[in-house]
């Protein structure tokens, strides 16, 4: 079991956003600021999770930003595309690409998402890792477009976990849910290094699972 494909019911796509929903409304989330609250005036947000925890991140985008469009950033890989059509099913907004597929196009439809006001969800780690580490390219837009970032911290009482390289996790129904909302304003740097000191302190302070 190494990829989505493989955590489908024989049904087939179809089936998936019911699945997801189902199993969402099962569990019991208990919500945590771990430092700054969720900015409540109608900014843009990029909302951020890791890619092995995605069942409970994609829908928790939605019930912490209700009644606001949510984008989901989703690469066009095979195991994408069947994500992207369930999410569609869900009322997510679809950018497609990531930083190896469709980049600048990616880039603009974020910011055009932001600038809107909107909220854009993203896997930071994904589509290929490496594991629990930011790219570059989700923290330099977020300083950018001068919007936070609020990284989800996802800790399941009760899951599975497949041999996949983001050891990816599927909660069992009824699990106990701790999430731990990070919220940051990425800040200006002098230069690219000190960028990259910055984010790479922050990644590291997020994976410690």
């Amino acid at each position: 079991m190494h990829s989505l494909k493989h955590i489908l019911l024989d049904g087939g796509t179809r089936l998936l956003p019911h699945v997801l929903k189902l199993l969402f409304r099962t569990l019991k989330i208990e919500v945590e600021n771990a430092g700054e609250p969720l900015p409540d005036e109608p900014r843009g947000v990029i909302f951020a999770f890791w890619h092995g925890k995605m069942i409970t991140g994609w829908l928790l985008a939605k019930q912490l930003f209700t009644g606001r469009p949510v984008s989901a950033v989703v690469s066009l890989s095979g195991d994408g595309q069947i994500l992207a059509d369930a999410l569609e099913r869900l009322k997510f907004r679809l950018i497609r690409g990531s930083s190896s597929r469709g980049k600048e196009e990616v880039k603009r439809n974020i910011g055009e998402a932001l600038r809107r006001r909107g909220v854009v969800a993203v896997t930071p780690d994904g589509p290929r890792g490496p594991h629990h580490r930011f790219k570059y390219g989700t923290l330099r837009l977020a300083a950018q477009h001068n919007v936070p970032l609020c990284f989800a911290e996802i800790r399941y009482g009760n899951a599975r976990s497949l041999k996949s390289w983001d050891r990816f996790e599927i909660p069992l129904p009824f699990s106990h849910v701790l999430v731990k909302l990070h919220v940051v304003q990425v800040p200006d740097f002098p230069s690219e290094e000190a960028f990259r000191d910055w984010a790479d302190n922050f990644s590291s302070s997020l994976a410690h699972e």
